[in-house]
């Protein structure tokens, strides 16, 4: 759960390279392109490029590097060549990386071509409640007060949260504890600490919050079939506040 220095360093690692497979991905015009073509490029670019290993591949038996989720996807989208990107589509890539044994988690909801002003919507508040949660970790802050940030500023704007799934602790394994709710109580749960290292992974719905697996046992959608928006970053707590090991070029930390 608590990174020692050197384990930090090396989570350092595998974040920046994580940040950079997102920095290819912003280059490429996502539409027309089936979501197995951008499995088959980011695993490409992390094995070869990167010298790194794709961890989400083999990971209770998924067979490929990423999860594709698109539209009323909530999470855990499985690439297929059939499944065909198209003008107005959002979709959440979500992409681990493991280098010298430490595994960096993040996603990003891409708006492919000319997106509906609703489903802009819904991304740019699901994006805003990643930040407003990550600002919100620093040594002797609780878990709760991260779930409440991110539901607060949901239900503020009308959206539901996911509360089936969650962020996690993370290191030398994918998901370790604690488990970082997307709702919560200020003041309440474990308290944090330096060195300890996590995901905060958001899942904002337009409709209800109820979520079903579909039959293929990996994909999760929206109960109602509404738009879904995930953000992800993986952030170590650090003396003077919080770190994001994941952090891309076009972006900035929560001042």
């Amino acid at each position: 759960m608590v990174k020692t220095p050197d384990e930090l360093a090396l989570m350092r690692v595998s974040g920046r390279l994580l940040a950079s497979v997102f920095g290819m991905l912003d280059g490429i015009d996502l539409s027309g392109r089936s979501t197995m073509e951008i499995n088959d490029r980011v695993e490409r670019f992390i094995t070869d490029d990167l010298a790194a290993r794709p961890a989400s591949k083999g990971q209770y038996g998924f067979p490929y590097v990423l999860n594709c989720s698109i539209n009323h996807v909530v999470c855990h989208g499985v690439p297929d060549a059939a499944a065909i990107l198209c003008d107005g589509d959002i979709v959440n890539l979500d992409i681990t990386l493991e280098k010298n044994g430490f595994i960096a988690d993040s996603s990003k909801t891409y708006l492919v071509g000319d997106v509906a002003p609703a489903a802009r919507r819904l991304v740019r508040v699901a994006r805003e409640a990643m930040w407003k949660s990550i600002g919100q970790v620093r040594p002797g802050a609780c878990l709760g007060d991260i779930g409440f940030a991110i539901e607060r500023h949901a239900k503020r704007n009308g959206y539901s949260v996911v509360r089936d799934f969650c962020g996690h602790g993370i290191g030398r394994e994918m998901h370790e504890e604690p488990q970082v709710l997307n709702f919560g109580r200020p003041g309440r749960g474990m308290m944090l600490r330096e060195g300890m290292v996590f995901t905060i992974e958001p899942m904002l719905n337009q409709g209800t919050r109820k979520v079903t697996t579909e039959r293929d046992g990996w994909t999760v959608v929206t109960g109602d079939r509404k738009l879904s928006a995930q953000f992800e970053h993986t952030v170590a707590v650090t003396a003077g506040g919080v770190e994001v090991l994941t952090l891309r070029q076009d972006e900035s930390p929560p001042a």
